[in-house]
Parts: structure tokens; sequence; C-alpha cells
């Protein structure tokens, strides 16, 4: 079975165990043994319900699954998506980040990657978004002088004013929470990571951006995990899994850097933590930020079905 109807099998199964255990009795002497088909869960649904399987179904189906070797588009990169992953282009990517997770429209990526045995409507999903920054080679050679606290810092105030203009523009405010893994370069492979935790809104449940950077001849691959603080653990579990799923091409990887012809970036390692920098100015600007609400949805109006149907229960 291919990843598409395999997770067109998981949204189905999904919505009938939602309804089983919605009205399932607690009273094991008068519960039925009888199974709970796809179509007595078809027609529990409302009109509403129905409006948002349908919605749902057809996004669903609208998206490209892939897997294998994928060249990233407009990048000189390549990832290696194995079978417990599947890749999504970048016009896919847009339609999960702006219509099933309420991010604002326009910030494109090069795809996004989930793994392969959840769909962009589970509660539980997490997802690794990316990206690629073409503003030259960046030096690692501050490495071992950065100071984190100071850094921190500085980037919570930068989130803080980012915020203001998601809150001009009808969005919740957000707010950078502190260092969830601090952040560590590894020298050989030229690739970073960190974890940021942030408060979205007024949601109880914080969410985790987990972002690993790839650095390049002439830029840097920018992946970042959207995920939930609970999801921790499992996120590190499979961090080194998709670190090694990007790598830059023959001739564009950082040690192809050549000195008297590339240009160098305007900024270090801990600019690049911190987020983009405008250059001559050395201002720190709020990196762009994809969020997933988690336990609270926005989509089309009925977003609290979307829980309700798609969610997997608290218990498992």
């Amino acid at each position: 079975m291919n990843i598409k109807a395999f997770i067109s099998s998981l949204l189905l199964f999904s919505a009938v165990s939602n309804y089983a255990f919605a009205n399932s009795s607690t009273d094991t002497e008068t519960s039925t043994s009888e199974p709970i088909t796809s179509e007595a869960a078809a027609e529990a649904f409302s009109a509403e319900e129905e409006q948002y399987m349908t919605w749902a179904t057809n996004l669903w189906q609208s998206l490209n699954p892939q897997t294998g070797e994928i060249k990233l588009p407009n990048a000189v990169a390549t990832v290696k998506v194995p079978e417990n992953f599947y890749y999504l282009s970048p016009q896919d990517a847009e339609k999960v980040l702006v219509e099933v997770w309420g991010n604002p429209p326009g910030n494109l990526t090069l795809g996004m990657l989930f793994p392969a045995d959840t769909t962009p409507f589970d509660q539980e999903a997490w997802a690794v978004t990316i990206q690629y920054e073409e503003d030259g080679y960046v030096s690692d050679e501050d490495a071992d002088d950065i100071d984190y606290t100071d850094l921190l810092e500085q980037m919570q105030k930068d989130t803080a004013e980012g915020s203001k203009q998601r809150v001009e523009m009808g969005y919740e405010p957000i707010e950078l929470i502190g260092w969830a893994t601090t952040p560590y370069y590894d020298a050989a492979s030229n690739k970073m990571h960190w974890a940021k935790e942030i408060k979205f809104g007024d949601d109880p449940v914080h969410t985790l951006n987990y972002n690993i950077r790839v650095l390049g001849r002439k830029g840097v691959l920018v992946l970042n995990f959207i995920a939930g603080m609970h999801q921790k653990q499992l996120i590190e579990t499979n961090l080194d899994d998709v670190i090694a799923m990007a790598e830059f091409d023959q001739g564009a990887k950082y040690a192809d850097f050549d000195p008297d012809i590339d240009q160098v970036a305007a900024y270090g390692l801990g600019a690049l933590v911190a987020g983009k920098v405008i250059a001559k100015t050395g201002f720190l600007a709020a990196a762009i930020l994809f969020l997933k609400k988690f336990g609270i949805f926005i989509v089309i109006g009925i977003g609290a079905l979307l829980k309700k149907m798609f969610s997997r229960k608290s218990a498992e």
C-alpha cells in the first residue's frame, strides 16, 4: 500500500474510532459486540461534520506525498526521504501550513517532511519545514565563543516585536519561553541544531520549535521541527534521521567554499541561531516561525470538529 492510500485509511479509521469511542458504553455488560462500520459512523456525522470530512478528504487527496531522493526546488541540495517519512512539495506544504494549521500565507518553504504514519490533521502530528537562505558562506569561527544566555534574551525581545505584527494582522501573539535544547554545532558535519519553547496565545500547551541548520558553500539549509513540548523526546529520537536526510550537492558543500570567488555571509553562527541579519546594519530580524496550535485548531470555522474527529485519544 502506498503512503497516500495508507494515510487515507488512517483518516477513515480515526473518524470511525472517535465515533465508536464517543458512543461506547461504560457498562461492559450492555456494550455491543457488533463492529462499528464506516457507514454507521457516516450516519452519525452531522451536516457540518460531513462538510468537514469532505473538505479534509479533498485536501488530503490533493496532496502528493513522496519518498526517495528528492532534489529541492531552487536549491543546491537533496533530501533522501526513507519509507518511514514522506515529503510534501512547497505548494502542498503551503496548504498544510495555512489551511490546516492556521499560519499566515505567503511564507513559502521548499517543502515539508512528515512521519509516514500521520496526517497533517492529527492532533499529535509533527513535521519539519525546509527552507534555503542564500546569504553566503557562514563562518563557524565563533562557534566556541557564543554566549547563548545573552543570545536568548535578544531573541526574546525580537520575538516580542514580531508578535506585535502578528496581532495587528489578526493572529494571536507568540512568546519565546526559552531554550528547550541549547544550541549544538557539529564541526565535522557542519550542522547545527537547537530547540526553542514557544507559547502561542493563551494555549497552555506550548509549541516546540526544534531547529536544524546545514551549512553550505553559498548558504544554509533551514530545517525546523513543528511539534508540541510534550513531543520533545519523540523529536529527539528522530533527530539524527532527519539531520541525515538533508545534504548539499557536490560542489555546493561547506568544504567547497572558495574565498577568492564566493561571498561570505554578514553574520556568524550566533546570528544564525537568532534569525536573519539585515546586511550592513547588524540588526537582528525575527526569523519566520511556523506554528501548529496544538489542542485548538482553526479550520474553516469548525475547528472543534477537527479535534473531535481526527485527534487521538489522550490515553493512546
